[in-house]
Parts: C-alpha cells; structure tokens; sequence
C-alpha cells in the first residue's frame, strides 16, 4: 500500500514538473494592478468585452445587471452593453453553438467567467497572463487565422483587438546555445516586435486598453473581491482598536495590584 501511495506522490510530481517547464516559455509582463481600484478603468473593459470577447466566448458565471457594482446603472448597461435584445438580469451568454465553434477554431472557445484566476503560473498570475497574452499577437501567414502568439504558440484563437493594436511581427535574432556543446547549433532568442501595420491606437493607447479588458476579466473572477478587501480592513481595524481598549482595561484592573 504505501509503495501504491509513493509511486502516486511521484508521479503527481513528475506532473508538476511538466506543468512548469511548458509555462517556462517568454517572460510575462506585469499587470497594472492600480486598474483593479479604477471604476472609469473597469467600465472601460467591460466595453471592450462586450464588443471584442463575447461574440465567440461567454461568461455564464455573470449577469449583466452585475455590472452595477462597478458603477453603471441598469439603464446604462440596457443601452450601452446589451446588444441582442437580451434583459439586463440575464447570464452573459452566446449563440454560437460549441459544434460550430470546433470546427471553425479547431476549439471551443473557453467560458471567460474565471479565466483570470485559471492561468495563474509559474510566470505570474493569470492577469500577468492575459496582459501578455493579448499584446503578443503577431502576424504568421501559416496560421489558418493568420496569427500567432508568443506566449501560446499556434494559437486558435484569431486577433481580435488588430484593429486596435495594428499588425506587429517578431524579431528573432541567433545566439549560442548555452546548453549545447561547441557543435551546438545557433538557436532563435525572441528580441522584441516591429509594427508592420499601424492600428487605430498607439502602443500606449492599445496596452491601457488591455490592461482595462484584463481589469474587467480579473473582476469578474470574483465581483465581490472590493466587497470583501473593504470588510477585512474594517475588521483588521476593529480588532486593533478593541486590543488597544482591552489592553488599557486590563492596565486598569491591575494597577493597584503588587
């Protein structure tokens, strides 16, 4: 029995270990954290993905009348966010159905409700991930969609902020092989993007855009987050101030006491 629960152990590890090394691969970039406290920001990726991300992926975890909790009232959300004639209280649903999705995109486009918190890695969080992943687009014409990623390579998925962002394609420039020997050949190292298209933003403009979208998506993970961060601080400050009360009571009972 216990050599049956040593093999399981390792077996889990050696899992682990596969895990980390496929999300080795490019660094990821740093999600703005400061948008998660941003109301105009989040409104702004709620925005984006109505109109980018939820033609092909669905949110069936969020209702639209939700988004009152970043600020926006019902009839804002009636006007600005729901296009197919769907009610405020509904799930964030799509119409197009999971055959037809596989057998335009190889894959069924993932539910997005949690998408955040599933891609955490050993490269960063999940809003490390997205942030990356959606600024690392690029041209690649044996692509089926004609498009490709740095950091999910043959990805399915077409670029749907090109518009936005332009069309950018990958420099690659040749170096040793640390890990080879003297006969070792020369290995590709990934060095940047050169616009080969302007979009409709600058890069500035299009990395403010996507941090706002990833906002939205990591908010979304978990509507209650600000909620519960506000309720830990007011308690966290509770008990500081009834440990300060009981501490000077307590000096109080006992000070005649030798």
């Amino acid at each position: 029995m216990m050599k049956k629960i040593i093999a399981a152990l390792l077996t889990a590890l050696s899992m682990t270990a596969a895990v980390q090394a496929n999300e080795a691969g490019p660094a990821w970039d740093s999600f703005p954290k400061d948008r998660m406290h941003d109301m105009a920001a989040l409104q702004n990726g709620a925005k984006l993905f109505v109109n980018y991300c939820l033609n092909c992926h669905s949110a069936s975890s969020m209702r639209y009348n939700r988004l009152q909790d970043i600020g926006l009232t019902n009839d804002q959300i009636k006007k600005n966010l729901v296009f197919a004639g769907e009610k405020v209280g509904d799930l964030m649903s799509v119409s197009m159905a999971a055959k037809d999705a596989k057998e335009w995109f190889g894959a069924t486009p993932p539910d997005l409700s949690v998408i955040a918190r599933s891609r955490a890695g050993a490269n960063g969080s999940g809003a490390d991930y997205l942030y990356t992943y959606m600024r690392t687009f690029y041209r690649d014409e044996t692509r089926p969609t004609g498009w490709n990623n740095l950091v999910f390579p043959s990805v399915g998925m077409p670029h749907v902020l090109w518009e936005l962002q332009g069309e950018q394609r990958p420099i690659y420039e040749e170096a040793k092989d640390p890990h080879g020997g003297a006969d070792a050949k020369p290995v590709h190292v990934f060095k940047g993007f050169k616009q080969s298209k302007p979009g409709a933003m600058s890069k500035e403009e299009y990395d403010s855009a996507v941090a706002d979208l990833v906002a939205y998506l990591q908010w979304m993970g978990e509507p209650a987050q600000g909620q519960r961060v506000r309720l830990g601080m007011g308690v966290m400050a509770f008990l500081l101030i009834f440990t300060l009360i009981a501490w000077r009571m307590n000096a109080s009972f006992w000070k005649d006491v030798k």
